[in-house]
């Protein structure tokens, strides 16, 4: 078996290749898929997920324009050896969003600038 987990909902709104592509692109940016990892053959993810093979190839093909896979003739795919700064920019931009998130619950809370650092502060002393 591979470590790539895809988890398809039916009932989304986005379609089902651009699932296969975010989830497995979060999965390479989070570092949970290593470079050089072997990700399934098309024909094996479109069995697993029960989809057509032509939508898994779309989503590899949208993977490989991205630079985050690559395909090696009669090989497979392999999770490309990524620009560690573009992968580390993404993550950044990922924690700038959770970090804007926080920012408007907390001006909702009325909570100021000091006391969200004193609890960031309490935060990092306990990792």
């Amino acid at each position: 078996m591979w470590s790539v987990n895809i988890i398809i909902s039916n009932s989304s709104q986005e379609p089902i290749y651009e699932q296969i592509v975010r989830q497995i692109k979060n999965q390479i940016i989070t570092g949970a898929l290593c470079d050089g990892e072997p990700l399934p053959s098309i024909r094996n993810l479109a069995r697993q997920l029960q989809i057509s093979v032509i939508t898994t190839k779309r989503a590899y093909e949208e993977l490989e324009k991205e630079g985050l896979i690559e395909t090696v003739g009669g090989k497979g795919s392999f999770v490309a050896g990524a620009n560690r700064e573009y992968l580390r920019e993404k993550r950044l931009s990922m924690l700038e969003a959770g970090l804007a998130d926080i920012v408007r619950e907390a001006k909702g809370l009325k909570v100021g600038r000091t006391e969200l650092n004193q609890m960031l502060d309490v935060l990092f002393e306990e990792e």
